[in-house]
Formats: structure tokens, sequence, C-alpha cells
């Protein structure tokens, strides 16, 4: 398959764990626009000092500076046969222009309820010493360490709810636009990590 892939799924769906297993299985390098930005702006490319105007004035950056660097992303070696988009596109005009300038051979949607991330999320404990990630339920830390632990300000479940009205008003359509294409895969996210790489391993084999 030399097209690219597209992940998506809400916010705690669990996307980045997913995105190492589908890169492992087709080889495909992933690409994230927050990735993108970063680089572009440590090595002062023109794409990223434009950039920086935009976010320095508290803006959001354009679509057309994201697709101009992901255009430029896709002329590296690594990315011959296609690359892996997690988190991008958000928005339908977005996938528009991203057709321009890829093709693209399958969207693998994760879904989970709404309750569940937000039981996810505000569960979420880290510890600072190490920075590994906790769960209140799903995985408890050692007794010796739960002093030390914090919660992230936004983990709250007042913000974590706006996070996914505005995926759902957002980015949700997305699945709509990519199934009438005939391109989109739906996940069932609700199970452990283990039973969701299962169903991701299954579905990006059959590409």
């Amino acid at each position: 398959m030399t097209g690219s892939i597209v992940l998506f799924g809400p916010p705690g769906a669990g996307k980045g764990t997913q995105a190492s297993l589908i890169a492992e299985i087709t080889g495909k390098p992933p690409v994230s626009t927050g990735d993108m930005l970063r680089s572009a702006l440590s090595e002062g490319t023109e794409l990223g000092v434009e950039a920086k105007a935009f976010m320095e004035a508290g803006k959001l950056v354009p679509d057309e500076v994201i697709i101009g660097l992901i255009r430029e992303r896709l002329k590296e070696p690594d990315a011959s046969k296609g690359v892996l988009f997690d988190g991008f596109p958000r928005t339908i005009l977005q996938a528009e222009a991203l057709e321009e300038i890829t093709e693209v051979s399958a969207v693998i949607s994760i879904e989970v309820p709404d309750d569940e991330i937000v039981d996810r999320i505000i569960g979420r404990r880290m510890d600072p010493v190490t920075g590994e990630i906790y769960h209140v339920s799903f995985k408890p830390a050692p007794i010796e360490i739960h002093d030390r632990l914090v919660q992230r300000k936004d983990d709250t479940e007042e913000t974590v709810r706006s996070r996914l009205d505005g995926y759902h008003k957002q980015t949700k359509p997305l699945g709509n636009w990519y199934g009438e294409r005939g391109l989109l895969i739906t996940i069932d996210g609700t199970g452990s990590i283990l039973e969701v790489g299962a169903l991701v391993t299954s579905a990006v084999n059959t590409l």
C-alpha cells in the first residue's frame, strides 16, 4: 500500500499507542502537526518563521502553513510510500487540502464513548519524578509513591467535556466524509490496549 493512512478519534482514545503499532506494521512514519511545527520552529525554516508569528500573536497556525509543512515532509525519503497522519486532518477543509497533495488509502477511527473518555482522562495521575502515567482504576500506582502523584490541571471533567464537544463539532464529521469515499475503518476502542491493538492489526493487515 503506497498511500498514506489517517488515524483519528477523540482525545484519550489511545491514538498514540495504536499509532506506534500501525507504524510498526506498515513501515509508514508517524507524522503529527505538533512535531512538524516544533521541528520547523527549531530549524528556523521559512514556514517555521511564518508559523511562529501566528503562535506568538496567540493565533492558530493557518491551514495553508500546516499543509505547506506536510508537503515538505512528504518529500523526505522515508515518506515515499506514504505516512501515518496522527491528529490531522481535523476538519473537512483540511481533508480536502490533504487530498490534493497525497493519496489517502485508509482512515482508521478509534471510537470510544464520551463517558469512558471522561473516566480515562480524569483518572490519570503522573509521577513527577519519573514521568510515568498511572490511572486510579486501570493502572494504579505503587502505594509508596501515591503521595507524590499529581493530576494535570486540564484533566478535569469540565475541560474534557469541552474538548469532546469541539471534537464532535469539528472532527467527527470527517468520519462521514471519509466513509462516503469508502476509506473509513471503525475500531472499537473500549477494550484493553492489547484488545484494541488486535483489532487495529487485523484491520491494517487487510489493507
